[in-house]
């Protein structure tokens, strides 16, 4: 539950340990997320073409702007099994460019105090794309930010409402925010060997 590509001296050794940890149990597949996919050629022992097979690698993707500069460097790494997390998906995103690179999605918005919402229309068009390029979308939470439109069973009264784009948003909870989506989860995971 840490970001092991963060350049810091003091997890080297960590890192040395995770790495072998990895090669022993190729029983278990193991989900790599980060921020700093730019580090991870230069931290991780393999060769872009002896990856481990149960490494999964992924990096955060809030908009666009780091969709632009992350998923091309993801792309050149040597996982055979690439995800994105968008969440907190904070902004329109497109990952039709890299689509064929791309094995999972997660997409979910942002939970906590100080949480952004997500506007529908953002989610909306990610999960299309990846049903256009078939790669499985998972999506996790609505955060704490729920579009009004969606529900109209729920109870509003004295909740935080905002407007973005025409759509009501309000603040009632990651719990009560759930993860429905056009009335339905979605589970999406890739395929692997």
């Amino acid at each position: 539950m840490a970001d092991v590509f963060e350049l810091r001296d003091d997890l080297s050794e960590t890192r040395e340990r995770l790495w072998h940890l990895i090669e022993r149990t190729t029983n278990l597949d193991w989900l790599l997320l980060t921020k700093r996919i730019e580090t991870v050629s230069d931290l991780v022992p393999w060769s872009p073409k002896d990856w481990p097979e149960n490494v999964w690698l992924g990096t955060t993707v809030e908009n666009q702007k780091y969709a632009d500069m992350r998923i091309p460097v993801l792309a050149k790494c040597g996982a055979k099994t690439k995800f994105l997390s968008c969440e907190p998906l904070l902004g329109k995103t497109s990952i039709k460019k890299w689509a064929s690179s791309i094995d999972w999605i997660i997409a979910g918005g942002e939970s906590g105090a100080n949480s952004r919402p997500m506007h529908p229309t953002w989610l909306r068009k990610l999960r299309d794309e990846c049903d256009q390029n078939n790669i499985p979308f998972h999506f996790k939470q609505w955060g704490n930010w729920f579009p009004i439109d969606s529900s109209s069973e729920l109870n509003f009264k004295n909740k935080q409402i905002i407007h973005i784009d025409n759509v009501e948003m309000v603040n009632i909870g990651k719990k009560k925010a759930g993860r429905i989506l056009d009335g339905q989860e979605w589970n999406g995971l890739p395929n692997v060997a």
